[in-house]
């Protein structure tokens, strides 16, 4: 599969865009992460992967949603977003995921990538404003992939999505930027309602389409508008687990799922430390879900400096990683409650009902399963897992 997978890459995205890919993202990542491990012993907490929603507006209104899509427009400014990823690369990093809302709604976004050629960005979007225009610039540039939500099928995305021919217009941005050879992915949150739909033949369908890799995540009951009836049972969650290991030898696409290390145990990438999350007002919060901080990226130059030091951020990895390798926020939402109590930190929402939220949620199982571990049958992920993946020692 590995051959198969570098020959439809080789083929089909635009040269100087892999190898962009590889240097920036593959080479410098690798260097990033052994800078992270080598920081851990001493004692130094700095995540080699930062992930920035850049502004909270969006045009669709997804199901469960947790973003304050609605309310009035925040977004971090150009000079603060360039002056928090410089000094992030300072320290090695040069992975950066950028989410939103929609990022490309973000009026700056373009001129920041353009700004950091020597980074790697992975762009979390709907896609249906990935325009031709858009799509030729990301290929100018050379140092984003755009990863595009899709959910299912045209009935299943309108549902999931809060409007009309989302899937179409999600589709247009698709082969806008497969038109222009950039390295293309597909991302889908798993629920009741479309996990039927992953398979095999969806797989397929994505090559068919020119997609290069997809990644997939469970759906989480977190956000004002929480809908419990969607999440995956805890045999639903093992399914799509043996589903991503057996694909990953059968089907020349590359597959990307946040929770599970080399040999199947869980693990939360926040409670590992590997990643954590700047919200789109400048808030520095444990993951995207977990949306109360007590700092900021406009309380010094240094995000390096704040980020180290945050005592908020330490706690917080350190009782997760003891109470759970799974998500701290589904199984233990009352842990969650005690340690923004404990640190006295803020609600970052728009909305101001975040403790609300949390309080009102019912504890239930993640992807942390004893005893029902599904280790990695592909060699090449089981070495990047074991050693530049989200494990590091955060649970011994």
């Amino acid at each position: 599969m590995v051959a198969r997978l570098a020959y439809r890459m080789v083929t089909t995205v635009d040269k100087r865009l892999l190898w962009k890919f590889a240097y920036n993202f593959g080479y410098k990542g690798m260097r990033s992460v052994q800078k992270f491990k080598k920081r851990l012993k001493q004692g130094v907490h700095f995540p080699p992967f930062l992930f920035i929603s850049v502004i909270n507006s969006c045009q669709l209104r997804c199901q469960g949603c947790w973003v304050d899509v609605a309310s009035p427009r925040q977004m971090i400014s150009k000079d603060d977003l360039n002056r928090l990823i410089t000094d992030a690369k300072a320290h090695g990093n040069s992975y950066f995921g950028i989410l939103g809302g929609e990022p490309f709604m973000h009026p700056d976004l373009l001129d920041v990538l353009e700004a950091h050629r020597d980074c790697y960005f992975q762009i979390f979007t709907n896609g249906q404003l990935i325009s031709d225009k858009v799509a030729a610039r990301l290929r100018k540039i050379g140092n984003a992939t755009p990863l595009i939500s899709i959910e299912g099928t045209d009935l299943i995305s309108d549902q999931r999505r809060g409007a009309k021919n989302v899937f179409d217009k999600t589709l247009q941005g698709v082969q806008n930027c497969v038109k222009h050879k950039l390295i293309v992915g597909v991302a889908t949150s798993v629920c009741k309602t479309n996990l039927d739909l992953v398979s095999e033949k969806w797989l397929r369908q994505l090559i068919d389409l020119g997609v290069h890799y997809a990644w997939f995540h469970t759906y989480r009951v977190v956000g004002p508008k929480p809908t419990p009836e969607l999440a995956l049972s805890p045999d639903e969650i093992v399914r799509l687990r043996r589903f991503i290991v057996e694909m990953r030898t059968k089907v020349p696409i590359g597959i990307v799922e946040p929770y599970w290390d080399d040999q199947g145990g869980a693990l939360c990438p926040m409670a590992t430390g590997v990643s954590h999350h700047i919200g789109p007002s400048g808030a520095i919060e444990p993951c995207p879900i977990i949306q109360f901080a007590k700092e900021t990226i406009q309380q010094s130059p240094s995000i390096y400096q704040i980020m180290s030091k945050s005592e908020f951020l330490d706690d917080f990895r350190k009782t997760s990683a003891a109470a759970t390798r799974g998500c701290v926020v589904l199984e233990r939402p009352d842990l969650v409650k005690l340690l923004v109590e404990k640190h006295g930190a803020l609600d970052t929402t728009q909305r101001k009902t975040a403790m609300l939220e949390l309080e009102a949620l019912q504890p239930r199982t993640s992807q942390h399963q004893p005893g029902e571990e599904i280790p990695e049958k592909s060699w090449i992920y089981r070495f990047a897992k074991k050693h530049w993946y989200f494990g590091f020692g955060a649970y011994t």
